[in-house]
């Protein structure tokens, strides 16, 4: 497992620019915060769905593209839905608000049990990960910042953040397993 988090970190690397830019050329509309998120969204399913790519019909960062294009629309629609629904008596429906506080979510259960577990067991269990996965995860599990703080600590992406805690508490939750 953890060699496919630090293989999917390899590929993130090496094609996010190039998949950033393309959304920022296909959809000049959008703010960086949305094409980030897209960008997220269709790494994401592409790491979920590797197992249908197939190299003999187009490189990766083509599928990639194929993904992160489909996401978009998807987005897009379900955003267009979304404000169809909203008030609003300032024309904006709270967006900002919404903006600030997406992935502050309330605590998974997996953070609830870290936050009761001893903290020594925690340390250890953060200790354990790859390099690319720890500090972000210390600051998220043991120091219980949001990931709004902790990109902005770190100078990284909001949504580089989310996916790295994301796979942090993946590891720490194939960690415990092994150990029962």
């Amino acid at each position: 497992m953890i060699g496919d988090g630090t293989a999917f970190t390899e590929l993130w690397d090496t094609h996010i620019d190039q998949l950033r830019s393309y959304i920022k050329g296909w959809l000049k509309q959008l703010d960086d915060f949305y094409v980030d998120d897209i960008c997220s969204r269709s790494f994401e399913k592409a790491f979920r769905q590797i197992s249908t790519y197939d190299p003999s019909r187009s490189q990766f960062y083509t599928w990639l593209r194929t993904i992160a294009r489909n996401t978009a629309l998807d987005m897009l629609e379900q955003e267009m839905r979304n404000s169809r629904r909203c008030v609003s008596l300032d024309d904006n429906c709270g967006q900002a608000a919404e903006l600030e506080n997406i992935g502050d979510e309330m605590d998974t259960p997996l953070e609830s049990i870290i936050k009761t577990e001893d903290r020594a067991q925690t340390e250890k269990y953060i200790g354990g990960l790859p390099d690319l996965y720890r500090e972000v995860a210390r600051k998220r599990l043991l120091d219980g910042l949001q990931y709004k703080e902790i990109s902005e600590e770190l100078g990284m992406e909001l949504n580089t953040v989310r996916t790295r805690i994301r796979r942090a508490k993946a590891l720490i939750d194939k960690m415990r397993e092994d150990q029962i």
